[in-house]
């Protein structure tokens, strides 16, 4: 087993660095498959060549690393306090090395571990088998897509579908409502496992069991078999689209299991998981610990599709600071591109910023909401690993008075954000911008150096980075004048999902 240790820093490298091949075939499908309007296609565009820049840059697709879920099957005998031990050095050398980022965070002090070791983490799961080999399946499911995961206890009233009973046809309407929820805060396109009965624990556990199944494989239940084609040929009437821009692809996988549950319980258990499906497994060798073999094998070694992607449009450059003038001549649907400084800032830093004065001159600059994955070199200088969004709705109960208390224009997130914040861009002159989600390697390109950082006691993630970057590509979608493109998308699906409300099974 001395290269136990090894097999496993190589299954964490391959499952953060490189999307497995029946991922990248579903992907393809959708490159292909989206002609529809500019955002979409930008983001498509841009997912696909993070996916090439992540494998030849060996970097993190997403910068959020997401929380490692081991699923682990032994041989009887195996020394699984071994193993525990061989999985927590790797995990620290991938974290070191800034293949995984420091994701750790300690529930009631908020103090980050550092090293993505801590009480729960990782999520390790054995189970003994009668082959004479093991198996190591790893999952790394980020928090943007792990927040849209979604629980409903059968009978229930769900928007836009009515009353959902204990039937087949209960669970198909909250599959259907499972999607129209997570809208693009998941960063669809995604992917989804659902668990049908257990208990509340086991039947989550169940729903992420299935993101485990190849993506071509046939339910064994027919019923069940029958449902997953159903999802999805229909969900992506729903014209959510990639980032929630809306168009053609809104999901890209849908798998089902069932078990046993109590009378009185009836649970449907959603998973979701972005279009960024980091998952892989390998077999070892008992005695030497060497990789056997590899699954989800990506035989073509390439996400390019085989239509031309070249699409002419127009892009507006902004310089920060901005003016109000500047930011109030932005409208919905417009392609920006920001050359010069901007400043990372997520949940700790909104929080502190807004209940604290805090003398840091922002007048006219941009928030990005973005949890980096960073390291020193040789220099003790800080360089950008893996820079990409992170979900901007959690910061819907400040950031309105975030920009308006520190002078800030604009702010760069994913998935969108409310009302309130919307109102605040009308009263005060800002803009939201939206960056797609999950393309960590294609924005760290865009950075040219780290200028320095504030509030690192709060961890990587959660530090106020100081930024220079040349042509940062993002989308403007909630502007000065009260336009939301996330409000229109979620408004017209609601309106789609409607149509699914009859009976079907």
């Amino acid at each position: 087993m001395q290269n136990f240790s090894e097999s496993l820093y190589n299954l964490i490298v391959k499952t953060s660095t490189e999307l497995p091949g029946d991922v990248l075939k579903s992907l393809e499908q959708a490159f292909r498959k989206e002609n529809e309007g500019i955002r979409s296609k930008i983001a498509l565009d841009t997912i696909e060549s993070n996916i090439d820049m992540a494998r030849n840059n060996i970097g993190p697709i997403c910068q959020d690393t997401g929380m490692p879920t081991f699923k682990i099957k032994v041989p009887v005998g195996t020394n699984e306090i071994t193993i525990k031990k061989q999985i927590f050095a790797s995990i620290e050398q991938a974290t070191k090395n800034g293949i995984l980022r420091p994701n750790s965070v300690d529930s009631l002090t908020g103090k980050n571990s550092g090293n993505n070791i801590g009480p729960g983490v990782p999520v390790i799961k054995f189970e003994q088998w009668e082959k004479d080999y093991i198996e190591v399946s790893l999952i790394l499911k980020g928090g943007g897509c792990e927040n849209k995961n979604i629980q409903y206890s059968l009978p229930i009233e769900l928007e836009g579908l009515g009353k959902a009973g204990r039937d087949l046809d209960g669970i198909r309407k909250c599959i259907l409502h499972s999607v129209y929820q997570a809208q693009g805060q998941g960063c669809s396109a995604g992917f989804i496992g659902v668990g049908i009965g257990g208990d509340r624990a086991t039947g989550y556990e169940l729903a992420k069991t299935q993101l485990f199944r190849d993506i071509d494989d046939v339910n064994e239940i027919n019923e069940l078999a029958i449902l997953e084609d159903y999802i999805l040929e229909n969900v992506d009437k729903l014209g959510i689209g990639t980032m929630g821009f809306g168009g053609e692809t809104t999901l890209l996988g849908c798998k089902i299991g069932v078990q046993d549950r109590l009378p009185a319980s009836f649970f449907v258990s959603v998973a979701y998981n972005c279009w960024a499906f980091r998952r892989q497994a390998i077999k070892i060798c008992p005695d030497s610990g060497n990789i056997i073999s590899w699954y989800y094998e990506n035989k073509n070694n390439s996400s390019k599709s085989t239509t031309s992607k070249e699409t002419q449009q127009n892009v507006i450059n902004l310089t920060p600071p901005l003016s109000e003038e500047k930011v109030r001549s932005l409208k919905v649907g417009d392609v920006v591109k920001i050359t010069g400084d901007i400043f990372t800032g997520r949940d700790s830093i909104h929080k502190y910023f807004y209940e604290n004065e805090v003398n840091k001159e922002l007048d006219g600059h941009v928030i990005y909401h973005c949890g980096p994955v960073m390291l020193k070199d040789d220099e003790n200088k800080w360089h950008v690993k893996a820079a990409g969004p992170t979900t901007s709705i959690r910061e819907e109960p400040y950031q309105a008075e975030v920009m308006k208390k520190y002078g800030i224009r604009a702010v760069i997130g994913k998935g969108g954000m409310g009302k309130k914040t919307l109102e605040g861009l009308k009263d005060f002159g800002g803009v939201y911008l939206n960056a797609i989600g999950g393309a960590a390697q294609f924005y760290s390109e865009a950075v040219t150096s780290v200028k320095g950082v504030d509030f690192l006691d709060f961890g990587i993630p959660e530090a106020m980075w100081h930024l220079e970057v040349n042509e940062f590509m993002a989308v403007v979608t909630m502007d000065s004048h009260g336009n939301s493109l996330h409000a229109d998308v979620e408004a017209s699906s609601l309106e789609k999902l409607k149509q699914f409300s009859g009976k079907v099974f």
